[in-house]
């Protein structure tokens, strides 16, 4: 099991996705700069030893949310519901970018921001320009800064949540890692935060039906959109793409470099490469599964 793990140090292009409720303060809903700061300088030091770094955050309709001073998001209307959501998503995108680009800019590194929505992928001009896009700013040895777009983005065209995110953006850049930074430890036979009998699973080799069916309970964050089962979607897209994937806690931001360094964090999901997966058409059927 070790040797698995040892692997994770040869690994040369890696995407970590940090959650909403990772980057701010519970009781406030302000941003946790120290967090923010630690995230950076660990990203930063990843770029530093020559390998590729992708960060797909959360945290922008929060942002814009708290800087207009809304609580949260009421209307019986649905339309104006999502044009308030829209509006705090433009507010925050903007507010989150800025606090990253000076803080990468601490590190000597310069980030960029890319804002995707499902048709980005399932468009075939939209997913070449796309991972063009990657491809050449990975080449400058910038740290692309990937969101949704949730100014634009409606039902119909969001992919719904960042872990699904995290892993198309995997597979789009034929990722070798997948790091998920989240409020749980990794996965378990069931929701430890409600059954403390729950086992803590080590290492996933093969997605079975029955465990991508375990997955339905929730982390119990209320900021974020992803529950267990999103987490377990994004291992079936980055695993059958060739990516490892880890789900690790977020509490202490220094698990990434003991992640990088080959030790035994969180779960870790083995690549299990399917050269029948078919990410447009799945990324298509997302809301329908």
């Amino acid at each position: 099991m070790s040797n698995l793990r040892d692997l994770m140090k040869d690994k040369k292009r890696i995407v970590i996705k940090i959650g909403s409720s990772s980057l701010q303060h519970k009781e406030t809903g302000d941003m946790d700069y120290i967090r923010l700061e630690k995230l950076v300088r660990e990203l930063s030091d990843i770029r530093n030893q020559g390998k590729d770094v992708i960060l797909v955050t959360s945290g922008a309709i929060a942002a814009g949310k708290k800087a207009v001073g809304i609580t949260e998001i009421k209307s019986d209307v649905q339309a104006e519901a999502m044009a308030v959501k829209q509006a705090c998503s433009a507010i925050g995108q903007a507010r989150l970018m800025m606090t990253y680009s000076r803080l990468f800019a601490e590190y000597n590194q310069v980030a960029a921001q890319i804002l995707m929505t499902k048709n980005t992928i399932v468009d075939n001009l939209n997913r070449y320009n796309a991972h063009n896009t990657f491809s050449q700013l990975l080449k400058m040895g910038v740290i692309p800064v990937v969101n949704e777009n949730d100014t634009v983005a409606t039902y119909e065209i969001e992919i719904g949540d960042n872990d699904t995110l995290s892993a198309i953006v995997a597979a789009l850049v034929e990722a070798d890692l997948l790091i998920l930074l989240s409020d749980i430890d990794g996965l378990y036979t069931d929701d430890p935060h409600k059954n403390p009998d729950a086992k803590f699973i080590d290492v996933v080799e093969t997605l079975t039906p029955e465990l991508m069916e375990m997955g339905k309970a929730s982390t119990g964050s209320g900021v974020g959109t992803g529950g267990m089962s999103t987490k377990l979607i994004a291992a079936k897209i980055a695993t059958s793409s060739g990516a490892d994937m880890i789900i690790a806690n977020s509490e202490d931001i220094g698990v990434l470099h003991r992640i990088m360094n080959g030790k035994s964090v969180g779960t870790l999901f083995v690549a299990n490469p399917d050269e029948s997966f078919d990410l447009p058409g799945f990324v298509e059927n997302l809301h329908k599964n």
